[in-house]
């Protein structure tokens, strides 16, 4: 029996409350003040669940809360009725070497986010820098728009005149490598710095450790360099020569959220880690990234960087979390000159929305899983890709780490008469999509031409990535059926 209660009016709309049980309901609203028992019969299946004690005040907010339940219930509908992945067919199914991974929860989080209209950073913004510094076991997560600005950032903040003599200045010299992605290095270049390239390792595709300390020159102030394709690079010797010659370091871990070493998390070694948050990644929220730290002079200074450069530190939305919002005299400003509109750097504006964040702190918690799944499939394809080590240098994990794997790198031997071009022909004919270990050798791109680097040694291996070395995918997204499926091609690519 269904017993009806009162007509309530919120905001001038007029919504019938109805009882069932021990359970309490509102109808949609009503178009008139009264209604007959014929129109009760008609809003019956437009009942809402409303989570309160019987006889208490229903109010705004309770609506509110009731309408975003329905509009989350018409999302969930909608994914799973044009979201739902679609079944592997072996030859038809594009098999991406990455790929976003989400359900219903991502879809009705940013819903959730959109309703508030908070256009910029807001409630999941914070949440989101507060739960990944939790995971990391970092004192400081701080958002922004990519892992390319993440990377600006981080090395941006060491030319910051407030960390006195140690601060980055132009002609000096950042150790990286040249087998990576651009905007690891394009920090360095942008702020004036000159980038020292070492060659790396093939199999672990990181740092050659034993180059780095011939590297360091009296001009040498930091090093910047990237856990490639989620294989950590060997921090013990990387963190002994930064501490030798009082170096900054900065942890890319773009392609590497989740690895450790040493049962510690990558991108929290160094002074400062960075993360990119792009569809292809370990989780995404479309275009984002992240800097971390545990130094709180850092921290002050990276959230200038990211928010125009100002000196303070109020929150979007807040005003005088300083106490002393007109009680500053800084440069050649009048006394009392507003701290909002103080700049003590050159900075950007390099937040993200709070829609986008919203969807990032529905994808952390999947983060464990998708680590998971990431190294089940490496581990998959390392075992059935045997038969190619003749062919083949195959990929391994760096001594002392649990890598978060990215990718699976494949180099073509020497002397073997095979050709990468009619390898990856053959797979991506066949569904399979490949990509280069990304730039190849940055110092033969067109865009460092006539940029000042020094190279310490040769860049052999480095040079023989640009043309032997490709990679397939692992992520989440990828079924022990598809893994099974691209082994068994690049078997064949291999005999062919």
């Amino acid at each position: 029996m269904f017993k009806v209660g009162e007509i309530i009016q919120v905001n001038n709309g007029n919504f019938l409350i109805v009882e069932k049980g021990e359970k309490v309901y509102i109808t949609k609203e009503l178009k008139e003040d009264t209604v007959s028992f014929k129109t009760f019969e008609f809003f019956i299946d437009e009942l809402e669940s409303i989570a309160i004690r019987k006889n208490e005040r229903i109010n705004n907010k309770i609506l509110e809360q009731v309408k975003r339940q329905r509009i989350f219930d018409k999302v969930n509908e909608f994914f799973t009725l044009f979201h739902k992945r679609e079944i592997f067919k072996p030859g038809e199914t594009s098999l991406s070497y990455a790929g976003k991974v989400y359900d219903e929860n991502e879809m009705t989080t940013l819903v959730d986010a959109s309703l508030d209209f908070w256009l910029t950073s807001g409630r999941y913004f914070k949440k989101f820098e507060k739960e990944l510094a939790k995971y990391l076991n970092v004192k400081y997560a701080l958002l922004t728009n990519s892992g390319s600005s993440a990377n600006l950032l981080a090395l941006s903040a060491l030319t910051s005149p407030k960390l006195g003599n140690r601060r980055l200045q132009r002609g000096d010299e950042v150790i990286t490598v040249a087998a990576g992605f651009p905007t690891t290095v394009a920090p360095i270049i942008q702020n004036g710095l000159i980038p020292v390239f070492l060659d790396v390792e093939l199999g672990t595709y990181n740092l050659d450790i034993a180059q780095l300390e011939d590297a360091v020159s009296n001009k040498t102030k930091a090093i910047m360099i990237a856990h490639t394709m989620g294989n950590p690079f060997n921090l013990d010797e990387i963190m002994r020569v930064a501490n030798k010659y009082n170096l900054w370091v900065i942890e890319d871990n773009c392609d590497a959220l989740g690895a450790k070493y040493n049962d510690k998390y990558t991108g929290t070694h160094g002074h400062i880690g960075t993360s990119s948050f792009y569809p292809a990644h370990h989780i995404t929220m479309g275009e984002g990234g992240a800097v971390y730290t545990n130094d709180p002079n850092l921290k002050m200074i990276i959230e200038s960087f990211r928010d125009w450069g100002r000196d303070c530190w109020c929150p979007s939305g807040c005003d005088n979390t300083c106490k002393k919002r007109f009680g500053w005299q800084l440069g050649e400003l009048p006394e009392g000159y507003d701290h909002k509109y103080t700049y003590s750097h050159l900075g950007y504006n390099l937040k993200v929305t709070d829609m986008q964040a919203a969807i990032g702190v529905e994808q952390l918690k999947k983060l464990p899983e998708f680590i998971k799944l990431r190294n089940r499939n490496y581990e998959l394809l390392l075992e059935k890709l045997k038969p190619i080590e003749k062919f083949a240098i195959l990929p391994k994990a760096t001594p002392n780490s649990s890598p978060s794997w990215f990718g699976f790198i494949i180099t073509i031997k020497d002397n073997v008469n095979i050709e990468r071009k009619k390898i990856i022909q053959y797979l991506e004919e066949n569904k399979i999509q490949t990509r280069m270990l990304f730039a190849g050798n940055l110092t033969k791109q067109p865009a460092f031409q006539n940029i000042e680097y020094r190279i310490v040694g040769d860049l052999k291996n480095t040079d023989k990535i640009m043309n032997d070395t490709f990679l397939v995918g692992v992520y989440p997204g990828l079924t022990e059926d598809m893994i099974n499926y691209m082994a068994t091609h690049i078997i064949n690519a291999f005999q062919i």
